[in-house]
């Protein structure tokens, strides 16, 4: 934490400063400012920017989303999330901001105070949610046309993988140069990036990030997916986010670890005796009550469902169990005090403050509502049974809608324009002719 803004930037010789706000899809919004402006002025940002599209465009009812008028939002810098920007040619800081409205209240579109808000629920019964990401990425050679198929860019040998390398410490040190430059640019951000390996897809690379407060950690993830794609600009290549990005090779997740502990920092998922505590088992049956409702939150693109199938890298069933990664919802191996739940459901591409508000609001809901968890699966738990998922963001879309639980975490006026901007993407994606109707559609009807 930055204990003053301005002497910060002082102190660093900061001449620029990224003002960023975090839109609906997680992608960074925002302007640069010259720092002795940034010191001396408020920051200001057109509201309409929180309903924008992956595409760029505005949701054709977004006025009434947002005030006609297109009024300006007040931003406010937060302390806790002031980084330098490490590859700037110029001394340069980037820094994450609350979205206000005119009135002074945080703004119920911004996904950061969504997220506060779903937070804010754990606070009032004393409790504190701990979360741990685990990003999966894919490097790719640069593609400039989107019509033609991603490939693995050449390693250090000069050669593509082009067999499944799951866990190869050779297959890591192929892109050693670029791995070297993100834990650079990370230590510079303070990051708190833990393990890297290497995953089972062709130049496929996960990284874990240490356990933490959840807010903070949505920054960091936020902040991570664009260092990375920038430390692979800087090495001729691309690194991609999407959760399904090549048809043959396994989709990209973002596994949420989380737990949560009492104001003594004791964890509430274990009892006295250092057994399961009934919180435990309501959290995981809120998991399984609500995952379907929110799924488009775990899987906010049309893409997104291209990850899921029925095998034990996207599990599209409910169950959980222990130490099962067929399970949608895993319980790993721990200590009493490390004891937590795992969500396998989310893509990579996920808005993070979005899917850990999301799986939290989950855990919360079963907790209050006292839901009780299905027998835990001791066996294969995609080999039988119906997938319990939806298989569509249409379909999605209309679980969320229709949930007056996850309306009341939420708030109505931020479900309405999530849907509508999701479902605006849904039928810009519905515009496009792809290739796969040319090829079977073309001279066969």
């Amino acid at each position: 934490m930055v204990d003053s803004i301005d002497a910060w930037l002082k102190q660093n010789g900061i001449t620029e400063v990224e003002c960023l706000v975090p839109d609906m899809t997680g992608n960074a919004r925002g302007k640069f400012i010259p720092a002795h402006k940034f010191i001396k002025e408020d920051s200001r940002l057109p509201e309409s920017i929180l309903v924008q599209t992956v595409t760029g465009e505005y949701v054709d009812n977004h006025w009434d989303l947002v005030q006609p008028l297109d009024s300006d939002m007040l931003l406010e810098p937060d302390p806790n999330a002031v980084r330098i920007v490490p590859w700037a040619e110029e001394p340069t800081a980037q820094i994450i901001h609350d979205c206000y409205t005119r009135s002074g209240e945080p703004h119920p579109m911004a996904t950061r105070n969504v997220l506060k808000k779903v937070l804010a629920l754990y606070e009032k019964e004393g409790w504190t949610p701990v979360v741990a990401p685990e990003v999966e990425f894919y490097l790719v050679s640069q593609n400039t046309d989107p019509d033609y198929e991603l490939t693995s860019p050449p390693g250090r040998s000069g050669r593509r993988e082009m067999v499944r390398q799951s866990y190869s410490i050779d297959g890591c040190n192929e892109y050693e140069p670029i791995v070297n430059d993100m834990y650079r640019y990370c230590e510079a951000q303070g990051l708190d990036v833990d393990t890297l390996i290497h995953e089972s897809g062709a130049a496929q690379l996960e990284i874990n990030f240490l356990h933490g407060n959840a807010l903070d950690l949505a920054d960091q993830v936020f902040t991570f997916k664009r260092t990375m794609r920038e430390t692979a600009f800087r090495h001729g290549i691309y690194a991609t986010f999407m959760a399904k990005p090549m048809t043959n090779e396994p989709g990209s997740a973002m596994h949420i670890h989380q737990s949560v502990i009492d104001k003594s920092g004791k964890n509430i998922f274990v009892d006295e005796t250092g057994g399961e505590s009934q919180l435990f088992k309501y959290y995981i049956g809120g998991l399984q009550r609500y995952i379907p409702n929110t799924i488009s939150f775990f899987a906010p693109n049309v893409n997104s469902y291209r990850r899921f199938a029925k095998d034990i890298a996207a599990p599209v069933n409910l169950e959980w169990g222990y130490d099962n990664r067929t399970a949608g919802i895993r319980v790993p191996d721990s200590s009493p005090a490390g004891k937590r739940v795992e969500n396998r459901f989310p893509g990579v591409d996920v808005n993070p403050y979005l899917a850990f508000a999301a799986s939290l609001a989950c855990g919360y809901l079963g907790m209050k509502k006292h839901l009780s968890p299905t027998p835990h699966c001791e066996g294969h738990a995609s080999e039988d049974g119906e997938i319990e998922l939806p298989r569509n963001l249409l379909h999605a879309l209309s679980l969320l809608t229709s949930c007056p639980d996850l309306e009341e975490v939420f708030g109505a006026d931020f479900i309405k324009a999530y849907a509508a901007v999701k479902m605006e993407e849904f039928e810009a994606f519905n515009r496009v002719i792809t290739s796969w109707e040319r090829e079977y559609l073309l001279l066969n009807v």
